[in-house]
């Protein structure tokens, strides 16, 4: 009579030794009643609300650099792109004015605002990029004024009481005018894609593309792409920055099928079938340069400033200057060489 027990306990002990294989519950086994009860809505949500209140208050930089020879539209493209006229508009020729012997940089700054979002934008422009005959080292200045920001940056985020918001006057984007021949690459747009595509985010733009035909076009864009390629040539969006699938996908389409982009500017307004558009008029009709049938324009705007704007100033961040700052206290055992200033300035603080 008494062996029931016994035998029931030894059968516990030995399910205790040996439990049945049993699945993991996928969610913690918890009532969903009482944790909606004790819970409730907590706001995890609020945070990009929070960030975006931040953000308009503070307004962001973004610093955008044209490169190409005289007479191709880079001032107006800018003009355009930004619908404001944010870069230097020549007004013709001007015969007191001298073509500049070397490559001058001119940075313009300006505080546009849309919708409460106030972007501090900065437009650095090249004058006398590839005008002279020979054009040797000409992206040498461009190199080093781009660097010289970097080094201006590192400087003031190794100071000791540095500063909350340090000023951003690095270059984030860098519009490479390509003249639209429909032949090829010049040996000098080679090399200068080639020297800087490691220090800045190259986009590479057709300029002018209304002085060819769309199957012009379609070949010249092709055989772009495929110097750039045999070349070695990295472009932005760069390939090995892509961070996941969906990344992937939609960089691969813009790598694949719009670099470069093949654009009309114009700042001027004209009417067509009873609306305002800009556009450029010619004996057989006007070019409107926001339609996607006539250019690549709404593209280009859409990629710099609409998707990916964020993303070029966290790849400049991240990679480039990274890869500047790197090296730079690499070579300097950690730190910038003192100025007589900087010593001052660092004993005083001490």
């Amino acid at each position: 009579p008494h062996s029931g027990p016994v035998e029931s306990k030894n059968e516990a002990a030995m399910s205790e030794l040996v439990p049945e294989p049993r699945q993991k519950p996928v969610v913690p086994m918890k009532p969903m009643g009482i944790n909606a009860n004790l819970l409730g809505y907590i706001g995890i949500d609020t945070i990009i609300e929070q960030m975006r209140k931040k953000t308009m208050k503070t307004g962001f930089d973004f610093n955008i650099m044209v490169v190409g020879q005289s007479g191709l539209g880079k001032s107006t493209l800018v003009n355009t792109l930004f619908k404001s006229q944010v870069s230097r508009k020549s007004s013709g020729w001007n015969r007191e004015e001298k073509i500049p012997k070397t490559v001058e940089i001119k940075a313009i700054g300006h505080v546009i605002e849309e919708g409460g979002v106030k972007m501090k934008l900065t437009v650095i422009d090249t004058p006398g990029f590839g005008d002279q005959i020979n054009n040797e080292n000409c992206w040498e200045p461009i190199e080093k004024y781009i660097n010289e920001q970097y080094e201006k940056f590192l400087k003031e985020e190794v100071n000791i009481a540095r500063k909350k918001r340090i000023p951003d006057t690095r270059v984030h984007c860098c519009l490479y005018f390509i003249s639209p021949t429909g032949h090829s690459l010049r040996p000098l747009d080679l090399e200068f894609m080639k020297h800087l595509s490691k220090v800045v985010n190259i986009i590479p733009v057709i300029a002018k593309a209304d002085t060819m035909t769309l199957e012009e076009k379609t070949e010249f864009k092709q055989r772009v792409r495929k110097e750039l390629e045999v070349n070695g040539i990295e472009f932005y969006p760069q390939k090995e920055f892509d961070e996941d699938l969906e990344d992937k996908t939609e960089n691969d389409k813009i790598r694949q099928e719009s670099m470069p982009f093949a654009v009309v500017g114009s700042d001027k307004e004209y009417q067509v079938n009873g609306k305002r558009v800009l556009g450029r008029k010619t004996p057989w009709g006007i070019i409107e340069v926001e339609n996607l049938t006539h250019c690549e324009f709404a593209l280009l705007r859409d990629f710099v400033i609409r998707t990916h704007l964020q993303d070029l100033k966290e790849v400049t961040h991240n990679i480039h200057y990274e890869t500047y700052r790197a090296k730079r206290l690499n070579d300097n055992g950690g730190l910038p060489p003192m100025t007589v200033e900087t010593e001052e300035n660092h004993e005083s603080n001490l």
